[in-house]
């Protein structure tokens, strides 16, 4: 169901412009994955792990040294971020070491501190 456009009080329209926004809106299911994708930065254990696996890839040990947490908790959050995307894993023997899965969650970290920095 399409609502009607509701008209500003200063009497003037912008049809083009707003019928440009409409045709290049990504579509509900693209604007939900990105909310998602958000949320999970919204939680600041999340945002930790991270930070030190910005700096490292490290297994599940060395994260919870450097954060003073469980292993268990550590692991719960990594299942979170894998599912997201956001962190990779490899074996050696039998051990697993996490890292950022690409660039973009760099750049991502990075220019989130420099917005709160500014």
């Amino acid at each position: 169901m399409e609502r009607e456009i509701e008209r500003c009080e200063a009497n003037h329209e912008h049809t083009k412009f707003v019928e440009q926004i409409r045709q290049t809106m990504p579509s509900e299911e693209r604007l939900y994955d990105l909310a998602e994708l958000f949320q999970v930065f919204s939680d600041s254990t999340r945002i930790k792990i991270l930070f030190v696996l910005f700096r490292s890839e490290m297994c599940v040990c060395d994260i919870a040294n450097s954060l003073n947490m469980t292993q268990s908790a550590i692991s719960h959050q990594l299942r979170h971020l894998k599912q997201m995307r956001l962190v990779k894993n490899r074996k050696e023997g039998k051990t697993v070491f996490y890292s950022l899965a690409d660039d973009h969650i760099v750049t991502i970290l990075g220019q989130g501190m420099e917005h709160i920095l500014e």
